[in-house]
């Protein structure tokens, strides 16, 4: 009876060590596989890296698999988010902050780089070709979005036009097109492929490229729920999306047939070459670059000053770095 008793915590140790190691590999794997990712995603050029991810089979590929939540811009993702509607969803630094700052929403990844393919354009029959010259115009602008914000907060601002100067209408970025071709605004902040269809169709011309203020890194973002109790599907998430990295560096012509069949589906009748150079304006880059904490920083103390979030972020909390890591 002595020999039984004295051996029962030696088992019991050794069953625990052989339970933490298989945590530690297979264990964690199999928690991962069968977990459903609510994924938002814009509807624009911005959004079409995830599209592409969610019709890649990478997801697949690692037992995950998906809901779809497509909008018109990722502002209306954040607020999906949010309102704890969707998990995951890519937007811009200033929609992040503010998604932080109502929401703890927290930020695993960098997807790309994006100022090159937001836009300030005017109606080419008004010839403009400075920012001071909608004093007095229409502007087409979705409220709220980042580069809604941008416009509003730095662009406008240092061409000398105050928020009075100008009459904001407030519409989709997928409206402005079509709402300058009618004539009923002069002017719209919007991204690709619309900025780029604008100057094909002859409708608009391009007078600001938002490169010149901001490069615009897109954050794959994340409910704190979902990473807490996911970890290890955000770790294959991950991996999923560094494949899909290698394949727009490595197989262009297979992303863009995938992208490209997205717009025509929905009715976009642009060219081949309309297309490609709305693409060409989307830098991948995905992972989580050094200076991502000083860029959001300066992003979040031009919100507070605006008063559209209460605090600067505890940077601690609203970065997860940790994810991309280990999917590395």
């Amino acid at each position: 009876m002595v020999r039984r008793q004295s051996m029962r915590p030696v088992f019991f140790v050794l069953a625990m060590t052989v339970f933490v190691a298989a945590s530690g590999s297979g264990l964690e794997r199999a928690f991962a596989q069968g977990v459903t990712i609510r994924q938002g995603y814009q509807t624009n050029i911005w959004g079409m890296p995830t599209y592409y991810l969610l019709h890649s089979g990478q997801l697949e590929k690692r037992g995950l698999k998906f809901e779809e939540f497509a909008v018109a811009s990722g502002n209306l993702t954040m607020q999906q988010m949010v309102a704890r509607q969707v998990d995951l969803g890519t937007y811009a630094g200033q929609s992040f902050v503010i998604g932080h700052d109502t929401g703890k929403l927290v930020a695993i990844a960098q997807i790309e780089k994006v100022g090159k393919s937001a836009c300030v354009s005017a109606r080419k029959d008004l010839n403009l070709a400075k920012v001071a010259q909608l004093k007095g115009l229409k502007v087409g602008n979705q409220a709220g979005s980042s580069i809604g914000n941008t416009f509003v907060d730095i662009i406008a601002p240092r061409a000398g036009l105050k928020k009075e100067d100008y009459q904001e209408v407030r519409m989709n970025v997928n409206e402005m097109v079509a709402a300058a071709a009618a004539k009923s605004i002069d002017a719209f902040v919007t991204v690709d492929p619309y900025c780029t269809i604008a100057e094909d169709e002859g409708i608009a011309k391009t007078i600001v490229n938002m490169y010149e203020y901001d490069p615009m890194p897109v954050y794959m973002a994340a409910t704190p729920e979902f990473v807490e109790k996911h970890p290890a599907a955000v770790v294959d998430y991950l991996k999923a999306w560094l494949d899909v990295g290698k394949d727009f560096k490595q197989n262009p012509r297979k992303t863009s047939d995938v992208i490209y069949g997205f717009f025509t589906s929905k009715g976009y009748t642009m060219s081949r070459e309309t297309f490609g150079k709305a693409m060409a304006n989307v830098e991948m880059d995905i992972g989580f670059p050094a200076d991502t904490r000083t860029y959001l920083q300066q992003i979040a103390e031009g919100l507070l000053k605006e008063k559209k979030i209460n605090a600067i972020p505890d940077w601690n909390k609203a970065l997860r770095p940790e994810f991309m890591t280990k999917a590395r």
